[in-house]
């Protein structure tokens, strides 16, 4: 696991800045450094040795220099490649996966989509071809692992000027002067998290997961390339040879997870999905004789999920550990937390997150868990939702039309939003996981008029996907949060709040193999019995508890609508101190969203959130010394 970065440019502008670059991301690699200075660019890495703790050191070059790589992240079946390449005649010096990376493309370089296809893990890279006088950039199929470029359009041609690990490398380069994307913000203030492929700077882009870029060292011209894409295929229909295989899907995808040369923990929380991963942990490392798995958890007073965790730690004979996080804490660490982030992210379970990961480095340096698991095998119980519309969606006609007449009655009565939704287009209803700010309550919230609401996740899909439209509902939401919440929130704040602490973190469910799977799964072994994942809850029988088999999604949640009732100051403070804020939003609204939500009139929490996060990131990257 490392940090990447690098610039374009002769060596009197790149010699300087790659240093710096690299300083400012230590977090993600404190155990090495190393970088190159060439004619036309300049690259190098931050490392945090998981594998060959020795033989990794990068850049890494192939003999005689024709192939160059700097690499973050992991690949699990590196080992397999190894014996592959070995076998057809390639030489290896050390036993690291990054060596394998930089055998393999030399070996595949001809076809690059399949090269990259043949990689299981996760990874943000760049190899440098000598021969092609080109350097590419590539990004694992789930987004699990971050890569950024810079484009300077001045010349008429959009030109890659830079790229790394994380936004605030790109941000160092003299070339560059930070500008706030409205567009992003206008989005972030709906999804909570900034969707479109350019980030909250203008001019630096986030590149696509599954995605490559060749950019010329000529004249820092770049080409796109999608090498891998998730996409339903033909249901396995028979029931037990489904649960069968989720199950020994899973079993090999943490093995290969669990490849490390240093301690792995996990995170468990109290739902179906960690106690999964730790349970095939658990008996993984059982079956080889090794001490039992350190397990992390934690809560806070007014909300925790400590006892259910412990449940399944006791059960397992896991070695288990409980942080509490008190309020001042909490208030403490979130301007920190913006700048890990790089973008605003407003996931107030992030800052668990950041708690948990610095207590689990104190024991391990890896620690898996379960993110991925409710978009590949439908998980949120909004995905249940078009069955149950599906009773007013399915009347006769005259009926249909009587209840959507209904649903537009301004008077409030029991089952009018139900109908609401009922009535509505997908398209118009489901943008994901979190809809914060709708587009009237936008336009009321910002003192400038805007003219674009935030982008329409289904709408978007429908060109990428040939028969998107004619999904079902269930599906095509589970393809909106993969490309959409999967990458910008719940993978970002994972790769960030760990890497804060020089911890990596491994996610078994987000695994090629196991998506594979997925897509075969039909809709009615998903949600049935009341439940949604019930295949992957099936397969797993009598290897958890029962009361974890049936427990709805918990991950870790925190008491901020509470904490906003006790101390509204504290809280709010960043907002009411912050002068940009106060110059783009209506500060009289953002009084009356705080005042309705201590008074107890609506539930508030989540948009204050956002508009604190929103301050504290302005605050780290514009005004902060």
């Amino acid at each position: 696991m490392c940090g990447i970065a690098g610039v374009l440019g002769n060596p009197a502008r790149t010699a300087p800045l790659i240093g710096p670059m690299l300083d400012v991301i230590t977090h993600r690699g404190p155990d090495d450094s190393g970088e190159y200075v060439g004619d036309a660019f300049a690259f190098g890495m931050r490392r945090l040795s998981i594998i060959d703790l020795d033989g990794g050191h990068q850049p890494m070059w192939s003999d005689g220099d024709a192939v160059g790589l700097v690499f973050n992240g992991e690949i699990y079946n590196y080992r397999e490649l190894r014996e592959e390449l070995s076998a057809a005649g390639w030489s290896f010096r050390t036993h690291s996966a990054t060596e394998t990376i930089l055998v393999g493309y030399q070996a595949g370089r001809d076809d690059l989509p399949a090269f990259l296809r043949s990689l299981r893990g996760m990874f943000g890279l760049c190899l440098y071809d000598a021969e092609r006088q080109c350097l590419i950039l590539a990004r694992d199929p789930f987004g699990i692992k971050p890569l950024y470029y810079r484009i300077d359009e001045a010349s008429g041609i959009p030109t890659v000027r830079s790229f790394g690990s994380e936004i605030k490398s790109l941000l160092l380069d003299d070339e560059y002067t930070a500008e706030v994307n409205d567009e992003a913000l206008v989005n972030y203030l709906s999804f909570q998290f900034n969707p479109l492929p350019e980030t909250f700077f203008r001019g630096i882009y986030r590149l696509d997961p599954g995605s490559y870029a060749v950019v010329s060292l000529a004249d820092g011209s770049v080409t796109f390339g999608e090498y891998w894409s998730y996409d339903f295929a033909e249901p396995w229909d028979d029931e037990p040879a489904l649960i069968a295989g989720v199950r020994e899907c899973l079993e090999d995808s943490v093995a290969h997870h669990l490849i490390a040369d240093v301690p792995v923990g996990a995170f468990l929380s109290g739902g179906i999905d960690s106690a999964i991963t730790v349970t095939l942990v658990q008996e993984q490392r059982r079956a080889l004789g090794q001490e039992p798995v350190k397990t992390f958890t934690v809560g806070f007073d007014a909300v925790s999920e400590h006892a259910q965790a412990r449940e399944v730690a006791d059960r397992l004979g896991t070695d288990h550990h409980e942080i509490h996080v008190a309020l001042d804490e909490y208030l403490d660490v979130l301007p920190r937390i913006a700048w890990y982030f790089d973008e605003p992210v407003a996931d107030p379970s992030a800052v668990s997150l950041y708690f948990v990961a610095r207590a689990a480095r104190e024991h391990v340096k890896v620690v898996l868990s379960g993110e991925g698991a409710d978009e590949l095998f439908g998980g949120y119980r909004i995905y249940r939702e078009p069955f149950d519309l599906d009773r007013v969606r399915q009347l006769p006609s005259p009926l249909r039309k009587a209840t959507s007449r209904l649903s537009r009655v301004s008077r409030p009565f029991p089952g009018r939003n139900y109908l609401r939704r009922a009535a509505t287009a997908f398209n118009d209803r489901y943008i994901g996981n979190a809809y914060v700010f709708r587009p009237n309550e936008v336009r009321r919230l910002l003192r400038k008029p805007i003219t674009d609401e935030h982008v329409s996740p289904g709408r978007q899909l429908a060109g990428i996907y040939p028969g998107f439209d004619e999904l079902p509902e269930s599906r095509r939401m589970q393809l909106v949060d993969m490309h959409y919440w999967l990458r910008g929130d719940i993978l970002a704040k994972a790769d960030r709040m760990t890497m804060a602490h020089s911890l990596e973190l491994r996610v078994p469910y987000l695994d090629p193999e196991v998506a594979a799977l997925s897509e075969r799964i039909p809709d009615n072994l998903k949600y049935r019995d009341g439940t949604t994942k019930w295949v992957l809850r099936r397969a797993f029988r009598g290897r958890v508890p029962q009361s974890t088999e049936n427990r709805d999604k918990l991950g870790f949640p925190t008491p901020l609508g509470t904490w906003l009732r006790q101390d509204p100051d504290a809280v709010m403070a960043p907002v009411r101190n912050s002068a940009w804020l106060a110059g783009i939003v209506d500060m009289a609204v953002v009084e009356e969203l705080l005042a309705d939500h201590v008074a107890g009139r609506a539930d508030n929490a989540r948009r204050l959130f956002v508009l604190l996060m929103l301050a504290l990131w302005h605050e780290q990257f514009f005004t902060a010394d």
